[in-house]
């Protein structure tokens, strides 16, 4: 049972890092070096969601609630130019850049993770 959860989690890694190579070569604002640079940030995006996402959605719970949730793609794309400042193969050009590059890779995820997941 161990050994399946460590090969599910690797999958998901390898389907997020194919994820954030697809994302990057669709978008001309966002590039990333190689497929390991790709797992890489894969890895760091997925670290800063459970660090620091959650400390900045509660410090901007207000703004989020006037805002209807909207805020929350903002909290995304600063956590993308976080990702962009602490890695040296992952490169996104502005904050635009940033949300559609949030915005893209959610749905690609979703949809590996759907072809990949089973019921």
């Amino acid at each position: 049972m161990y050994v399946y959860a460590v090969i599910r989690i690797l999958v998901k890694i390898l389907i997020s890092g194919f994820a954030v190579i697809l994302t990057a070569y669709l978008l001309s604002g966002v590039s990333v070096l190689n497929y390991g640079h790709a797992i890489l940030t894969a890895l760091i995006i997925a670290l800063l969601n459970v660090t620091i996402k959650p400390l900045l959605v509660i410090f901007t719970l207000p703004l989020t609630v006037l805002t209807l949730g909207l805020f929350l793609l903002v909290i995304n794309s600063c956590v993308i130019m976080i990702a962009d400042y602490l890695l040296a193969g992952f490169s996104v050009e502005n904050f635009w850049w940033a949300l559609l590059f949030s915005l893209i890779l959610s749905l690609i995820n979703s949809i590996l993770y759907s072809l990949v997941d089973e019921q």
